[in-house]
């Protein structure tokens, strides 16, 4: 399959699940879903999409989400902020319109613990049991199917839903009652902002010292200093290369959810308040779509 790794999947009851959201994220763990036995019945809002993923994974696709959700066991959202969520949850033709009663719907992405906590009332009204799971690891993570997913959500859906999206993880964990797991994914932005930034420094001011900076990363990084981000972007960013997959624009967003949290909780968050600026300078220097660690770029 050119869209996801190989993968050897643990032995799991089939299901009827659903996956709305095709993106970068979306349409390779809908990929692992079916390589794992599951029924997948997709959505997605540019159709094209949709019929992409049937011919290269099987399955089928629906018109809306309303009727991808119909008689699936499990609905997978992987959409872009709460809005998108509202939109193809909610409303006449939203996937709870479709969901029967006792099904568990799954929401990986990243969006505020407002909005999940309001799809948690929402599900339960109808029945139907809800999971907010936001996820990291990237594009990459998504296609060689091991994610890192934080939830949160009543401990017996979560139960029923880890087994399945261990598919295309390698750890689903619960971290609390609803909205936790959006909270937990806040935490993760902001500990990434902090070490990127650094990582940029150190090495910008390798470079302006005449360091070779591959040999002082290759060094360093058997210490103290090492992270995931110096291990997997320290050599790209010494070589300015940043194609990498997570974008600028949506590490903004991540970032403007976690300040808008702090707002309301109090929480000081003064470097991370900083590094979305400089990642807004990213931007105004065209680079949007630059993924994050492009960040060093600001100090050339």
């Amino acid at each position: 399959m050119a869209s996801i790794g190989t993968k050897t999947y643990d032995s799991t009851s089939p299901l009827n699940v659903s996956f709305i959201g095709l993106g970068v994220m979306g349409f390779p763990m809908a990929g692992h879903l079916a390589q794992a036995g599951h029924a997948v019945r997709v959505y997605n809002r540019t159709p094209s999409k949709a019929r992409d993923w049937v011919q290269e994974f099987g399955g089928s696709h629906a018109p809306t989400p309303r009727e991808a959700a119909q008689d699936a066991d499990m609905v997978f959202l992987c959409v872009g902020n709460d809005d998108d969520l509202r939109s193809v949850v909610l409303g006449a033709d939203g996937a709870l319109a479709g969901m029967k009663a006792g099904a568990l719907l799954v929401d990986h992405t990243t969006a505020s613990a407002k909005v999940a906590r309001e799809l948690h009332a929402a599900a339960r009204d109808q029945e139907v049991a809800f999971i907010d799971a936001p996820v990291s690891g990237g594009q990459a993570g998504a296609v060689n199917g091991v994610l890192t997913v934080m939830c949160g959500g009543d401990a017996e859906a979560f139960e029923r839903m880890k087994p399945v999206a261990l598919a295309y993880s390698r750890a689903v964990t619960l971290i609390g009652e609803s909205g936790a797991g959006q909270l937990a994914k806040m935490v993760n932005q902001i500990c990434i902002a902090g070490l990127v930034q650094g990582l940029s420094e150190g090495i910008a001011f390798g470079q302006k010292a005449g360091l070779d900076m591959q040999l002082v990363l290759d060094v360093i990084s058997k210490g103290a200093a090492q992270s995931w981000q110096m291990e997997n972007r320290g050599a790209t960013m010494v070589d300015g290369q940043f194609d990498f997959g997570f974008a600028v624009d949506w590490m903004r967003k991540d970032l403007g959810l976690v300040l808008d949290e702090s707002r309301s909780n109090g929480a000081r968050l003064p470097v991370t308040a900083l590094v979305d600026q400089f990642y807004a300078d990213v931007q105004q220097m065209g680079g949007s779509r630059w993924d994050t660690s492009s960040l060093i770029k600001r100090l050339g």
